[in-house]
């Protein structure tokens, strides 16, 4: 599921408020400092699909030729490929 980057802000505002208020965190930073790392944090990882997607196709820029030539289907190739980086690295998509 893709969410929209403006949700970002409300969910990290909602989990650093849920953490503080449970006393399972405390800020030794202010509370605006704490919420702007979090939607960083939280932005870097849901972008993890969209980096590996980036690599996948750089991968199978190198192979173009041959892919051509051969009459791949280039879609089940780009599935296949990151299919396989995904099980490698163990990354979570």
């Amino acid at each position: 599921m893709r969410v929209p980057k403006t949700w970002i802000h409300f969910i990290s505002g909602k989990i650093i408020n849920d953490l503080a208020k449970s006393g399972l965190i405390e800020s030794k930073v202010s509370h605006e400092e704490l919420l702007r790392e979090a939607e960083q944090v939280i932005l870097y990882e849901m972008m993890a699909e969209d980096r590996l997607n980036d690599e996948v196709r750089e991968i199978l820029r190198s192979y173009e030729g041959e892919i051509e030539k051969k009459r791949l289907d280039y879609k089940s190739l780009f599935d296949m490929t990151k299919h396989r980086l995904v099980k490698e690295r163990n990354i979570v998509i």
